[in-house]
């Protein structure tokens, strides 16, 4: 299952980066709420693709019922 493992792995890299630009955003929040903005923008933006992935791996793991 080499998918599954690039899949995983994906995954945690994008949930790295999430997490960074969530903390970015409420940073800035005070300074700077446009680049808040920005990097909230991107963090759902991030988010979007995680649950794509998850539910790949959700595909990927389970055997086929034919």
């Amino acid at each position: 299952m080499e998918n599954s493992s690039e899949i995983k792995e994906t995954q945690f890299r994008l949930q790295k980066r999430y997490k960074q630009l969530i903390e970015q955003a409420y940073n800035l929040r005070e300074a700077d709420s446009a680049m808040s903005d920005i990097s909230e923008f991107k963090a759902i933006k991030l988010l979007n693709k995680l649950n794509r992935l998850k539910y790949l791996s959700r595909e990927v793991s389970q055997p086929s019922t034919i």
